[in-house]
């Protein structure tokens, strides 16, 4: 089995090289230095690069992910999350191949406070919402057989992230001030990197169940709630923080406005997934705590 993977340097890129390897030649490209074109800006090069290798598999872990910048980079934000990933599903038809790739909570507007499921109506509020958005639709639209893993707040211990920016801050600043009235679940990268390797063994042998699935961490936080996890956590290992509980201050969204509104329910229905592949998602704390370890805070 060949699997070509576009984006292997990105936090979920990495834990998907470790993921994939068993499962057969893994072939694994970024946007230079490759023999193959890697780059999304370069569709004809993109395309070229499935045709030359032929995979049985393809797994996008590519996208841009500036979703501030994406309010006055649309068109690159479009070629990179909708236009690039329309060309691979359309390859992956062409060979009969199998098309993995990745999705977001942004594709919704964050109203309500319950779980949103897969038949759910998106309504992005930003660019990058609407191009992701774009980007599952060209993929359901091609025909193709696929996996699309919508999630949401992804961390991995590699990169930057949330948790490791809130430790920073903590142990220069005596305040802090985080966001405390938008609700999801911190997802790491490996989680989904190993969610991805066993769906995807299950659906070569069953290909009915290609689709679209919500995958996320169990349970729920806030942003503030996160950063409290996060800190009193680093402290009680022995960390240097200088923020106190109580100098740790919930704010609303209001309060600290973006370029690009974030939805206030990022909570992911993940039912159908647990039950397609017989699968557990651990708690949230789970995988933070781990992350946390893994980078020696």
């Amino acid at each position: 089995m060949k699997i070509l993977l576009f984006g292997k340097n990105g936090q979920l890129g990495w834990e998907l090289q470790r993921s994939l390897a068993p499962l057969g030649e893994l072939i694994s490209l970024d946007e230079v230095g490759n023999q193959y074109c890697g780059d999304f800006l370069n569709l004809d090069g993109i395309a070229k690069t499935v045709r030359e290798i032929a995979p049985d598999i393809i797994v996008n872990a590519g996208a841009y992910t500036a979703v501030d910048k994406a309010q006055t980079e649309s068109e690159l934000a479009r070629t990179l999350n909708a236009l690039a990933p329309a060309v691979l599903a359309e390859e992956a038809e062409r060979l009969g191949a199998w098309m993995i790739h990745y999705s977001t909570d942004y594709v919704f507007d964050g109203s309500g406070d319950k779980p949103w499921k897969e038949t759910d109506t998106a309504n992005p509020l930003s660019v990058y919402g609407k191009t992701k958005l774009d980007g599952d639709l060209a993929i359901r639209q091609s025909g193709c057989k696929h996996l699309i893993f919508r999630t949401s707040w992804v961390y991995a211990a590699r990169g930057v992230n949330f948790a490791k920016t809130m430790l920073r801050l903590a142990q220069e600043r005596d305040q802090l001030n985080v966001i405390s009235d938008q609700f999801g679940a911190p997802t790491g990268a490996d989680l989904l990197a190993d969610v991805t390797a066993h769906s995807l063994l299950q659906a070569m042998r069953h290909p009915e169940v290609s689709g679209l699935y919500h995958i996320a961490a169990s349970g729920e936080t806030t942003w503030y709630d996160y950063a409290s996890f996060v800190i009193e956590s680093a402290r009680s290992a022995g960390s240097r923080i200088k923020v106190t509980s109580e100098s740790l201050r919930p704010i609303p969204s209001s309060a600290y406005p973006t370029p690009a509104p974030r939805p206030k329910n990022s909570r992911l229905d993940t039912r159908k997934l647990q039950d397609t592949f017989n699968l557990t998602l651990p708690r949230w704390q789970i995988g933070v705590s781990r992350m946390l370890t893994e980078i020696g805070e």
